[in-house]
């Protein structure tokens, strides 16, 4: 089944960063996710299939944090939900990369209703990202 085939809707997302270079070394080298079409002020990106624009954008808007378990996190975020062993491969990715973490991956909510793998991160332009892993799927929205 490809994305286009998914009961899942994919979703469009566009951040504003104020480097593309360092955006394209970060989304396409760190990460390493595909690059679609382009211009002088964008890039696309594949984001396992939903569509990511990061655009050309100098001007930064000022950053909130909400408390949650002890950590000051970022809003907004955004980014995607993974399988464990995946979210472990990215976390080690970043680290070989020498990313230096928001919200170093750990595990919320052991042995209660919604555990999660967690950790945040920010691209070069201070967007904030967060990669979430759980072991149970159907226990995304569990309260």
């Amino acid at each position: 089944m490809s994305v286009l085939d998914s009961p899942i809707p994919r979703f469009h997302l566009a951040v504003p960063v104020d480097d593309l270079d360092a955006a394209r070394a970060f989304y396409g080298g760190v990460l390493g996710l595909r690059q679609g079409r382009s211009a002088e002020s964008w890039i696309d990106w594949n984001l396992l299939g939903h569509q990511f624009v990061t655009h050309l954008a100098p001007e930064r808007q000022r950053r909130v944090h909400n408390p949650v378990d002890g950590h000051d996190v970022p809003v907004p975020h955004f980014g995607l939900l993974l399988t464990v062993d995946r979210f472990h491969e990215l976390a080690d990715r970043l680290r070989a990369a020498g990313t230096e973490f928001v919200i170093e991956p750990y595990l919320r909510f052991a042995g209660q209703a919604g555990e999660q793998w967690t950790m945040f991160l920010l691209d070069p332009a201070g967007n904030a990202l967060e990669f979430k892993a759980f072991a149970d799927d159907s226990q995304v929205f569990a309260v």
